[in-house]
């Protein structure tokens, strides 16, 4: 069911291209930034609810540890810079 409403969303955000196209209205960048955000979440939201659930906890641990491991490997590269300056 997901997985439908996500593809059709993303039907839809061609269809208003084409239609901001055919109306020679601009469109503009934030607009369609935002919009290919919010099917990239539909999409992401479908894929994440199909899953069985220790799998589920598997790619959010794997997804919240790669954020951690990001930060602190910031952390410790502005302390360098800083350190060196």
């Amino acid at each position: 069911m997901l997985t439908a409403v996500a593809v059709l969303s993303s039907l839809a955000f061609i269809g208003w291209l084409i239609y901001r196209a055919i109306r020679e209205r601009t469109v503009r960048a934030h607009a369609v930034t935002r919009a290919i955000a919010y099917v990239t979440a539909l999409y992401t939201f479908a894929f994440f609810l199909s899953m069985d659930f220790p799998l589920l906890l598997k790619v959010v641990a794997s997804i919240i540890l790669g954020a951690i491991l990001i930060v602190l490997g910031a952390t410790l590269q502005r302390r360098r810079q800083s350190d060196k300056s």
